[in-house]
């Protein structure tokens, strides 16, 4: 336990943190001692520590310690991609969805094609989506069609369809976190996995997916186990195909297991959404829901009537999303649209725009190495001096300091902050972003001192055995700290 060891500077016999003297004139000696006693804790011994604190009034380093070391990130690379998102699209970006026919419309038939046209809109949940295929088929009425002869088709080439990023592990695969991303998106690309017992052990469980259209195909061997056993359930699914393996045992007479797990064709998932709206608002739907890319005979935009066009909420409301929640989704999603927008819609197209923008900033391309625009991959490398270097430039600038603001988890208060730095004076002062992946903790972001001093920092733990709790117990002790800091 970290307890009281964070506090008291610890026996001389443990390597410290602190290598150099200090400096005249240089950052607080109190306020190092401090968070060198936090850092030199035994239980964080073995891991790799790369903290900086800054001050945005002064722009005076109060604290640091392997600021300029490569590290891995973990979902605070979403702070570098939402920065270069902003700058390059605008907090007033949004995403065009839009649906044409395609084919003669007579006596209430449209002999052709419905085209839904994506660029990436990750917004769209189940019952917004439904809400809005159901207005869809209000409009597809009023132009006079009760019937379409042809398909639903999906045309998502606004983006490239390699929606994986780059190094995710493929175990990772199955789940919602790891959802590949398409110019249609739907549901966040997921569905709900529901797993119940049979009713004696040794029946198999019963398996459900909703929402319907997935296009996941399940190869289940999932068995009732005794009652009182302990559940086992194992997800597995290869990339680009849509069987999904679970083996393991449920016990008898437990409640049911749920988990979100992710699609393979995000398009595919798309149209059957709408196909099934439509349907069920009484559009006689004779085609198949397809995806562009697998059809032979592509119906042509060219000529085709805008039936409906839907339009996502602004970037400054998807960001909050992102940050609060560290949707891995929409970072992703953020990164190919950068791409896009600058005429190569891939992800590497996307990158590119993040470290030519990041560069302008002042961060150094050796500072920052990007691989995917989320932290899911452990290819991303970055220095809590970019990290901070980035904050900075946020909170300087006027078109970015408020909405960047809005976006951060409020520390006891809410998003992946909610339960952290409770009952002290970080408490609903502190915002941040957390990151997390096996051996990784990292939080950066802002917190005013008890002086009312606005200080940007990064705090990132890698290589750790010790419990994640541990380290983030450590990484909070240093910002209450740092709230607490009187000059």
């Amino acid at each position: 336990m970290l307890g009281a060891a964070l506090a008291p500077i610890v026996a001389a016999c443990h390597p410290q943190v602190r290598t150099k003297p200090d400096a005249p004139n240089s950052a607080p000696i109190a306020l190092r001692r401090s968070v060198d006693a936090i850092l030199n804790d035994p239980p964080l011994a073995h891991g790799t520590w790369g903290v900086q604190v800054s001050s945005l009034k002064t722009n005076q380093t109060l604290y640091e310690f392997n600021a300029r070391k490569l590290l891995i990130p973990a979902s605070n690379m979403k702070i570098v991609t939402l920065a270069a998102a902003a700058e390059r699209l605008g907090w007033d970006y949004t995403y065009d969805t839009q649906l044409y026919a395609a084919g003669r419309i007579d006596a209430g038939r449209l002999d052709g094609d419905l085209i839904v046209v994506g660029t990436g809109d990750p917004a769209l949940m189940e019952a917004d989506g439904m809400r809005l295929f159901a207005a869809w088929a209000g409009e597809l009425r009023a132009r006079g069609i009760r019937s379409i002869s042809g398909r639903v088709v999906g045309d998502d080439n606004a983006f490239d369809d390699d929606g994986l990023g780059f190094g995710w592990s493929w175990d990772d695969l199955p789940d919602d976190y790891a959802a590949g991303v398409g110019a249609l998106q739907y549901n966040e690309n997921a569905v709900r996995l529901s797993i119940a017992p049979g009713p004696a052990a040794g029946d198999f469980a019963a398996v459900s997916l909703t929402p319907p259209g997935s296009g996941l195909v399940v190869d289940s061997t999932l068995k009732t186990s005794a009652a009182g056993a302990a559940s086992s359930i194992a997800a597995s699914r290869l990339p680009g195909s849509a069987r999904l393996t679970l083996r393991g045992s449920i016990a008898a007479g437990s409640q049911v297991s749920t988990r979100l797990v992710s699609v393979d064709n995000p398009t595919i998932f798309y149209v059957n959404a709408v196909r099934n709206a439509l349907i069920a608002e009484g559009i006689d739907v004779r085609g198949a829901a397809v995806d562009v890319d697998d059809v032979i005979d592509p119906p042509a935009r060219t000529g085709a009537t805008l039936i409906a066009s839907h339009r996502s909420p602004p970037l400054s409301t998807l960001a909050e999303r992102l940050m609060k929640e560290s949707q891995n989704l929409y970072a992703e999603t953020l990164l190919e649209t950068m791409g896009a927008k600058a005429g190569t819609p891939t992800f590497v197209g996307g990158r590119s725009q993040v470290q030519t923008t990041l560069q302008a900033w002042g961060v150094a391309a050796s500072d920052l190495i990007v691989r995917d625009g989320s932290g899911l991959t452990r290819y991303d490398f970055v220095t809590p001096a970019a990290l901070v270097a980035i904050l900075t430039h946020l909170q300087r600038d006027d078109k970015h300091r408020e909405a960047f603001e809005k976006t951060l988890p409020i520390a006891g208060r809410d998003g992946t902050l909610a339960n952290r730095m409770k009952g002290t004076r970080a408490e609903g002062n502190a915002r941040g972003k957390t990151g997390s992946m096996t051996g990784v903790r990292t939080l950066s972001g802002y917190v005013t001192s008890a002086d009312g001093e606005a200080l940007a920092f990064s705090i990132m733990a890698n290589n750790f055995e010790t419990p994640p709790d541990v380290v983030n117990k450590a990484a909070d002790a240093i910002v209450v700290t740092l709230a607490e800091f009187k000059r």
